[in-house]
């Protein structure tokens, strides 16, 4: 057994426990040893108090090795760690105000912009027994965003390590607390509203979508004020990870002025076909994929982030083009 890794998992386990995100003996957490096994906390534990014998080897299979009984979760997180190859870590539990937000709301989208570039917007599932006995609807929104809700449940994040995933919990928790301060002194919500998308859906970086994509682009009113005000001069391009193949964008004050296939764009963002049509299908949203490493950003974020703006609401423009 991995003593490290093990010791990771305890100390996880505690600081969940101090930040309140667990209480009593709520909660599961596990990581990935190699490809076929994981350590997983045992059944009846308590996060904030656990020792080493709580932490058992378990096979991807579900098998445990040796003796005990792993987490009442154990198919979620096995299921998880098969399906989700990327993942390293999961955490489960029960924070009270997330779940309380999410008793009367189905999804929840943070205020502020540092917690929108890690969260995105958090969808719920709806959960019917103790424990859940049917993963898929559980991976298919892992695969857009690494941390969900099951309501009447709890909270499951994914990441490359322990903390990754105790990040986005804390996080979550702290913007819904926000939420509710915001509601006390403010009164109302305020709700974005988005244009539904083209009846057509494109084949994925075909020439026809690119020109669409200019098109919308460069005759947005808003996208141009936003271009001019900040004066957006700047080289995107994408990259289909499976082929290598880029397409790049010039723009002048956030226009496009140019398409190409230059390699060398100063920001380049890489990522799977997956990953590339849940973009375009407003799935998930690039910022956030990007700061959970579902996407690969080359280039510095500090300065694009001035362009926030601008390229928020030409990634808004891109889920217009939807792809097959």
């Amino acid at each position: 057994m991995s003593e490290p890794l093990q010791t990771r998992i305890i100390d996880i386990g505690k600081l969940l426990w101090d930040k309140g995100l667990v209480t009593g003996f709520n909660g599961n957490i596990s990581a990935r040893l190699d490809a076929q096994t994981l350590l997983i906390t045992a059944t009846g534990t308590c996060l904030g108090y656990l020792r080493p014998q709580d932490i058992l080897t378990m096979k991807v299979s579900g098998d445990v090795v040796g003796q005990g009984t792993a987490s009442s979760e154990r198919l979620m997180h096995t299921e998880i760690y098969k399906n989700l190859p990327a993942v390293s870590a999961v955490v489960h539990t029960h924070p009270t105000y997330t779940n309380g937000f999410f008793l009367a709301n189905q999804t929840f989208s943070p205020k502020t912009f540092e917690a929108k570039f890690y969260l995105g917007e958090v969808k719920s599932i709806e959960q019917t027994t103790p424990s859940v006995t049917d993963a898929a609807p559980v991976l298919k929104e892992l695969t857009a965003n690494n941390i969900i809700v099951l309501r009447h449940h709890g909270v499951v994040a994914v990441g490359k390590d322990l903390f990754d995933a105790f990040v986005l919990i804390q996080e979550l928790e702290e913007q819904v607390k926000m939420d509710l301060v915001s509601v006390h002194y403010k009164g109302t919500h305020t709700v974005t509203q988005f244009q539904e998308p083209s009846a057509k859906k494109y084949k994925l970086f075909s020439g026809d979508q690119i020109k669409e994509i200019v098109r919308l682009v460069n005759s947005d009113a808003q996208m141009q004020e936003l271009g001019s005000k900040t004066a957006m001069n700047m080289d995107l391009a994408v990259c289909l990870q499976e082929t290598g193949d880029v397409y790049s964008f010039k723009f002048h004050n956030g226009q496009i002025t140019e398409t190409g296939k230059d390699t060398n764009a100063e920001f380049l963002i890489t990522a799977n076909q997956d990953i590339w049509r849940a973009v375009f299908n407003r799935e998930i949203d690039p910022f956030v994929a990007t700061t959970q490493k579902k996407m690969n950003l080359r280039g510095d974020f500090a300065r694009i982030s001035k362009w926030y703006a601008p390229c928020s609401r030409i990634f808004q423009l891109w889920a217009q083009v939807p792809v097959e």
